[in-house]
């Protein structure tokens, strides 16, 4: 055992290097003064984080993704709960096709899911709708609530519940005094993660999007495909920024250990 540690040591060392090594690249490039995607060796700028933030079309597509994001994993979180409690509590027919019903837009490719989804809403006529974009979201990243929940509600003793139900207290008060604080940590860590992707999300966006409601991943992609400077380094440099501060907020309140692990 001994014998292995200072080699397991220097793999995992490894692994993360090789895991940090492209966004240090990144952030390093959006402070150079130069106009390429280059190192900045001859001194460090701000010219790129100033040209992010004077453009109109980035700070509104950075709202679009913001908000679609906060909403959408809301939405999946209020959906999520109640779908994990009843697949680990509640014995029913067709309990196994709603858990993997709800699990299958993991397995689907997104670009499969962006196509399907583009056709069903020139169908129904709604194309370009900040709603039904909303609602693309919110089936894409329920899968990640629901899997961190269901291991959350596993992992509860439930005898508090129990003796609560026997004191008298109604489903309502026993979910929101008993069953909710248990598992909060798992639906914390669901949320973070389904605002994560949400915001992230870029091959089914580009499908369901329209210029009004052009989220920040995609508007990056179409900046990209038009223009390679470092102005595309510095908002990917915010962004991690944005999911650092997030993840050290939640490390603040509960504990990534526990969110990430969904019990106490």
């Amino acid at each position: 055992m001994a014998k292995n540690g200072p080699l397991a040591l220097s793999f995992h060392a490894l692994v993360v290097l090789f895991m940090l090594a492209p966004l240090t690249v990144v952030c390093l490039v959006a402070f150079t003064p130069e106009n390429t995607l280059s190192l900045p060796w001859h001194g460090f700028s701000l010219r790129w984080f100033k040209a992010v933030f004077e453009r109109a079309d980035f700070i509104q597509s950075f709202y679009n993704s913001l908000i679609l994001a906060v909403v959408a994993a809301t939405l999946a979180t209020l959906i999520a709960v109640p779908a994990a409690l009843a697949i680990t509590r509640c014995r029913f027919p067709g309990r196994n096709l709603l858990n993997g019903l709800f699990l299958s837009p993991v397995i689907i490719p997104h670009l499969v899911l962006g196509v399907a989804m583009l056709r069903l809403f020139a169908l129904m006529g709604v194309n370009g709708s900040f709603v039904w974009l909303m609602f693309a979201h919110v089936v894409v990243i329920t899968p990640y609530i629901l899997r961190l929940v269901i291991a959350a509600a596993i992992g509860v003793d439930r005898s508090a519940e129990q003796a609560a139900e026997s004191l008298g207290a109604g489903r309502f008060t026993l979910f929101r005094q008993i069953t909710l604080p248990m598992i909060l940590p798992g639906v914390a860590g669901g949320w973070l993660l389904a605002f994560i992707n949400s915001f992230d999300e870029v091959t089914l966006s580009i499908f369901v999007t329209s210029p009004s409601t052009q989220t920040l991943p995609v508007r990056m992609y179409v900046y990209a495909t038009e223009s390679i400077d470092p102005m595309m380094a510095a908002v990917s440099a915010l962004v991690i920024a944005l999911t650092a501060a997030t993840m050290i907020i939640l490390d603040r309140v509960y504990g990534l250990d526990r969110v990430l692990v969904g019990r106490h």
